[in-house]
Formats: C-alpha cells, structure tokens, sequence
C-alpha cells in the first residue's frame, strides 16, 4: 500500500469473493430473500401466459366470462408479482447495508490496529477515503444493484426458458445473437473497472489533501497559505472529475451499446415471429406471449448491463478495501505470549538494541543501546534533538521492533509479550497531547475506561485541572473540541496528566510532562508528578532543570548511542555535552 500507484488493478471480479464471508453471515435472510425473489419472479413470468389465454381464448371467442376469469388470474400473478418483489427489495437492501455495516466496522477494527510503520507509509486520508468512498460504491453493489442483478438474472434465465416453450426457433435466433450482446459488454466492463480505481484513487487524493491542511489550519493561515492550499486542493478536484467524466463517459457508451444491441436483436426476432403469424403457424396469443418475454429478457440484459458498470466499480472498490483488510501489521502478538502479571514491578532492560526507521533505513535511531532501570527508579533521558529519545519510549511501548538486541520488563522479552497486555502496563504522557473530540470527562476517563465519574475527578484534581474543567461552560461534561481546541497548551497537558494518573501504571514514560504550563501550573503538576512517580518505574525525557535534579540517575544521549549516565552535578563536570545542554536548556 506504501506505493498506491503501483497497486494491481485487475479486470475480473475475484475481489468481490471478499463479500462472500460477510453476506453468509445472514444465511437465514439471504434464503429468505432468494425465496421471495423465485415467488416473484414466477408470478412476472406467469403474466405472459395469462395474456395468451386471454387473446386465444377469450378475445378469439368472444366469451366474456372467459376474459373476465383471465383478467383475474392476471390482476392476481400481478399483486403476486408486486407484494413478493417488495419483499425481496426489503431483504437484499437490508442484507446490503447490514454487510457493508459490518465490513465498514471490519476495516476500521483492523486499521486501527495496525502499528506505525503502516501510517508512515498510508496516508490517513487515504484510509478515509476508502472507509467512506470506497464503502459507498459496495453499499451500491450489495444493496439496490445486487437486488436488480438478482431480479434480472431470474428474469433473463427465466424468460429465455419461457420463450423457448413459446417456440424453439425464435429462441434459437436469440440465443445465437446473445454472444454478440454479451462480449463487447464484458470488454467495456472492464475498462469501466479500470477506471473506477483510478477515480477512487483520485477522490483519495483530495480527502488525504483535505485533511492534512483542515488539521493543520493554524499553520496554513499563520503563513497565509490559503490561496496556494485552495489551489492544490482545486487541481486535486479538477483531477477526480477528470477521472470521473472518463468512467462515466464510457459507462454512458456501454449503456447505449447495450441497449441498443439487445432491443436491436428483439425487434429483428419480433418481426420474424410476425411472418409466422402471418403464416399462420404461430397463434396471436403466441406472438403476444413471445413479445411479452422478448421485453423480460431485453430489459432484464439492459438492466444487467447497466449493473454490470456498477458491479465492476464495486469490484475496484473492494479490491481496494480488501487491501486494507488483508494488511500485515509487523508488529503482532505472539501465538502464545508470556503472561505478565497484574502488576508489573517495572524492571526495565534495553539490551544492545539497534533500531532504523523505516522510513530512514540509512540512520540509525538507536544503535547497541543498552540501559538497565530498577523497579521504583526514575531515570531522565536529555540530549539534542534526534539524540534518540522518544525513539526509546516507542521502542519500550513496542511500536516497533529493533533490528539487533532486546528489550525485556521483568525478564521478559516484550517481542514475547501481547502489545495491549504490556501496554497496559505503561502510563505515557507525551508532550504533544492528543484529547479527543469528547467531553473532559470522557477524555480523563481513556486513562481508565472502566473508573467512575469520581475516580476521574480526583484524578483532575491530583493534575491540578479540577479547577479549570469547573470552570468550563458545563464543568465536566463540555465538549472539549476536535484534538482539545477549547483547551490552552498547558491546559490540555493536565488533563493528559489526570488521564495517566487515572491509568495507574506501574512504569511511567513522561515526555518533558510539565513543558507546556505557566510557573504556577507546574509546581502543582510537578507535586502531582512527584506523588505519582513514587514506588514506580519512570522516565522522563527532561528539558527543564526541576527535572532532572530530582531524578535518580540522568543519561545521556548523542547520535542514538548514551554517551554518559550519573547526576546533574557529575555530568556537569564530566560530560562535555552535558554541561552544553544545562547552559542551553536549563540555563546553567
């Protein structure tokens, strides 16, 4: 997925096999709806005869009780034909959106655990687009077309049988021109599958655009880059209509093509059945009858062809999610992890670990980096930007796994662990907070899902935000805004605080925790802090001095490596780079 553009786009329809586990979920409803479907198309396929009986019988005749009795059996197979059709529409439109209800729910399950090396590579706007767009178009198949498919299918099948009992002969003209119908359909069809990826792919293009500029609005206007995003975003948008006007203008061609071809073919076999007429070996009634299912079976192709548009698009569509679907996240749980207990005492070992990001194969992150921590003790971690900080916290968390060496909790290897189990296990407060779009309470309560309202306040209250969330215009219940727009820097950063001590770890990773609040913010945070990090295992990525003078033990960063590890006042006479730092950043 990494390179969309060289994804394969096929001209068959075996992506569509993905759909065949959802629908069979609803064994029961499917049944149900074919049965309807069989009652009305029996019904549809009874009117012609009726009419024959009607014409021979009754208008040859001149009896009118016997036009009155087959006008009946007409009116009846005809409210036959209507009520059942009904219900076999309501049944396949509710499987169609019951499956792509569930595929949707699939797909999203199954991306939002995919690890981060699959969002360096995936655009997140991407996957929105084939979580809305893409769900669309199968929304489309296996509902209303899927219901006209069917109908038509029996339709055509039916009306060819039927017109066969009507007369051998004329059926065989048919039969003989259906390949001439048919194959230039199929070969139009797949273009149109073509060009619906490539129009997905377009759409894609513009949700990932929109979304990469709408969430970074402040930036884009900070440097009055309106004009110059619209622009993009317009260029992206004349590209999908682009795409678009060529999938719809061959989709129009294959529209016209086939229902030319088939009524085309009709007219021709009509006017043969009316020299037999004339001839005298085929009945008015006969010719009636015949017409009547030359029109089932020409608008039942028609309609099939112009579902057969509709049907390949969905095909690309699937293709695409089921991309999504069958991605292999690199990091997985193990298929019999170790047990961690309930509480972990947090003994900590990096073992000569080297790590490259994916994205920078050439650099390393972290290289023989090894580190023992001790349950209970607090290590602060400075060093320049790209030292390698943050990358030890994602490597603990295993976000990633490392190229070379280990990483253990307890003496166990966190590769032979459940990621959701050790994360569990771990609080993080990282210095970009991320809140949700939810009510403070809620977004207090991600810490711990299963705490009550008054765990989560005095949670609040330990990150010194209690105060403030009152203070909102519905206390804890106001809507926060998408990523905590309502909330001040500092403000967010409390409540990521409260949401970590709601969580109760027994290691905490805690990204410079206090960057982001005014003086007197962080001297009732870092009070919190203090009372939080006690009897547990925690390290800080450290900018500020406060930090890092209360720590038990610093280490030193350079270029992926430690470099030095002791106190504030040994490194400042041992380590050169040390002492660069505390004149830099804690202004010493």
């Amino acid at each position: 997925m990494a390179e969309k553009n060289s994804n394969p786009k096929g001209a068959n329809l075996k992506p569509l096999r993905a759909l065949v586990p959802f629908i069979l979920t609803y064994r029961g409803t499917l049944v149900a709806a074919l049965l309807a479907l069989l009652v009305a198309a029996a019904a549809l396929l009874a009117l012609p005869v009726a009419l024959r009986f009607l014409i021979d019988n009754g208008f040859v005749a001149n009896d009118v009780g016997t036009i009155n009795r087959y006008f009946g059996w007409f009116f009846a197979a005809a409210a036959m034909f209507g009520g059942f059709a009904a219900l076999r529409f309501y049944l396949v439109s509710w499987l169609g959106e019951r499956v792509v209800a569930d595929i949707r729910t699939a797909v999203y399950d199954h991306v939002i655990c995919m690890d981060p090396t699959f969002f360096e590579t995936t655009r997140t706007g991407e996957v929105l687009s084939r979580l809305t767009a893409d769900i669309t178009l199968v929304q489309s198949i296996s509902g209303v077309s899927l219901s006209i498919a069917l109908r038509a299918t029996v339709n055509l099948f039916g009306g060819l049988v039927m017109l066969a009992l009507t007369s051998i002969q004329l059926t065989a003209y048919i039969l003989l021109g259906v390949p001439v119908v048919i194959v230039p359909i199929i070969i139009v069809g797949r273009r149109i599958r073509r060009q619906s990826r490539t129009t997905q792919d377009r759409v894609a293009d513009t949700s990932s655009l929109a979304d990469e500029t709408l969430n970074a609005i402040q930036t884009v206007q900070a440097f009055t880059l309106e004009s110059l995003q619209s622009g993009r975003y317009s260029q992206a948008v004349a590209a999908s209509f682009k795409a678009a006007i060529r999938r719809v203008r061959t989709r129009a061609f294959l529209t016209a093509l086939g229902i030319t071809m088939v009524f085309g073919a009709i007219t021709l076999i009509l006017w043969t059945g009316s020299r037999a007429v004339l001839a005298g070996s085929m009945t008015g009634g006969e010719l009636a009858q015949f017409l009547m299912y030359s029109m089932f079976v020409g608008s039942s192709a028609a309609g099939l062809s112009e579902v057969w548009g509709e049907v390949q698009r969905g095909a690309g569509a699937m293709e695409r999610l089921s991309e999504l679907l069958h991605a292999t996240p690199a990091i997985r749980s193990p298929k019999e992890p170790l047990a961690l207990p309930e509480r972990v005492a947090g003994r900590i070992n990096f073992k000569q670990v080297t790590f490259h990001y994916p994205s920078r194969p050439d650099d390393a992150a972290l290289e023989a980096f090894s580190l023992g921590i001790e349950p209970g003790e607090t290590v602060a971690i400075v060093g320049p930007s790209g030292a390698g900080k943050s990358t030890s916290f994602q490597m603990l968390m295993r976000f990633y796994d490392p190229q070379a060496g280990s990483i253990e909790i307890d003496g166990m290897p966190i590769s032979q662990l459940s990621p959701s189990e050790l994360r569990r296990q771990i609080g993080l407060v990282p210095q970009d907070t991320v809140l949700f779009g939810d009510s403070a309470m809620e977004n207090i309560r991600y810490g711990n899902p299963q705490a009550d309202d008054i765990a989560v306040k005095q949670a609040a209250v330990a990150a010194a935000a209690d105060e403030f969330i009152q203070a909102l215009p519905e206390g804890y219940a106001t809507f926060l805004g998408e990523r905590g727009t309502r909330l001040s820097g500092g403000q967010r950063q409390r409540v990521a605080i409260a949401r970590a001590i709601l969580k109760d770890p027994p290691v905490l990773l805690l990204d410079e925790a206090t960057s982001s609040l005014d003086a007197e913010s962080e001297q009732l945070v870092q009070l919190a802090l203090e009372g939080l990090m006690k009897d547990r295992t925690t390290l800080v990525i450290a900018h500020r001095l406060a930090t890092v003078k209360k720590v038990d033990r610093i280490v030193v960063m350079d270029q992926g490596r430690i470099v030095a590890v002791g106190n504030h006042d040994e490194l400042k006479q041992s380590s050169e780079l040390y002492s660069r730092l505390a004149k830099l950043q804690f202004g010493m």
